[in-house]
């Protein structure tokens, strides 16, 4: 049991490693440092980030404003050195953190930021699902299995739905360009046919032919 425990583990880890991920981000003195992820609808997105200072004593304040796709702010917060945030996501689309310094940097220069940024699965807490449910050692990590699994459905699920909508979208655009081709060419025609009638006027009318 304890082997097949060990390798139900280790195809966990792999499934798992995409959905929880942790980015340094180094932010410039001035100006904005932004991370983006394409995330799919009705997710639990969970993150946490940290300020990484060597002066302990005189540790530099940053902002952190995380918005949706559809420009929605869903945290903001100012003068921190740490925070976190969660939520749902409602809408499909990129979600965008934006972190920048806030003028307390007293030793100037760049800020070292530790984002931990959790996805889906990644960002189930697995402790209080074995609490509540009374289950420990292989049926959790079953359980973990199966919810990653889920998680890799639904999002080829995702995957499929976005091919089916690009697929339209160059349909539409092919449909158009063919039709803007057969006008433009009938445009043609007609212009290089109207220009054959004035000229044949033209030399007819000074006896040319």
């Amino acid at each position: 049991m304890r082997s097949a425990c060990s390798w139900l583990s280790i195809l966990l880890f792999l499934v798992l490693l995409r959905p929880g991920q942790s980015i340094w981000l180094t932010l410039p003195s001035t100006g904005t440092k932004c991370v983006s992820e394409e995330i799919q609808n009705n997710v639990v997105v969970l993150a946490d980030y940290v300020v990484i200072s060597d002066d302990h004593s005189h540790s530099p304040t940053i902002s952190a404003k995380v918005t949706s796709p559809y420009g929605n702010n869903l945290h903001l917060r100012e003068n921190a050195t740490h925070g976190q945030f969660a939520f749902t996501t409602h809408e499909a689309g990129n979600y965008l953190a934006c972190f920048w310094i806030d003028g307390h940097n007293p030793g100037g220069g760049s800020v070292s930021v530790n984002l931990d940024w959790k996805t889906g699965i990644g960002a189930k807490d697995w402790d209080s699902v074995a609490r509540k449910e009374k289950i420990e050692g292989l049926e959790l990590e079953l359980r973990k299995l199966e919810g990653a699994v889920e998680a890799i459905h639904e999002n080829l699920l995702f995957l499929k739905s976005r091919e089916a909508e690009m697929r339209t979208v160059s349909e539409k655009t092919n449909t158009r360009v063919a039709w803007f081709s057969i006008m433009s060419l009938g445009g043609c025609i007609a212009v290089s046919s109207l220009q054959l009638w004035h000229l044949k006027r033209f030399f007819q009318k000074k006896k040319l032919i």
